[in-house]
């Protein structure tokens, strides 16, 4: 029983952790429901769980893109950029 506690404390510092460290490096106008202070405070004051709060119903997704994070964007052509056939 020891065991299955310390394992159960164990994910949920994690979580409560990696929250903390994803919360804090999301950019200000990403949030939803709740301004970036007011989910720091979620997560330190209900730990595990404010921390799954923040996976589940915080956590911004890609903005606007469709993309993941960390992905390059998608190269487009020339013939295909009206910037570059603006200027021919």
């Amino acid at each position: 029983m020891v065991k299955l506690d310390a394992f159960i404390f164990i994910i949920s510092l994690l979580v409560q952790l990696y929250s903390l460290f994803d919360c804090g490096r999301t950019e200000q106008d990403h949030f939803k429901k709740l301004p970036k202070w007011g989910w720091l405070i979620v997560i330190l004051l209900f730990g595990g769980f404010g921390g799954l709060m923040w996976l589940i119903v915080g956590r911004p997704k890609s903005p606007g893109t469709g993309r993941g994070r960390g992905q390059k964007p998608r190269i487009i052509p020339p013939d295909d950029d009206p910037d570059f056939l603006r200027k021919l």
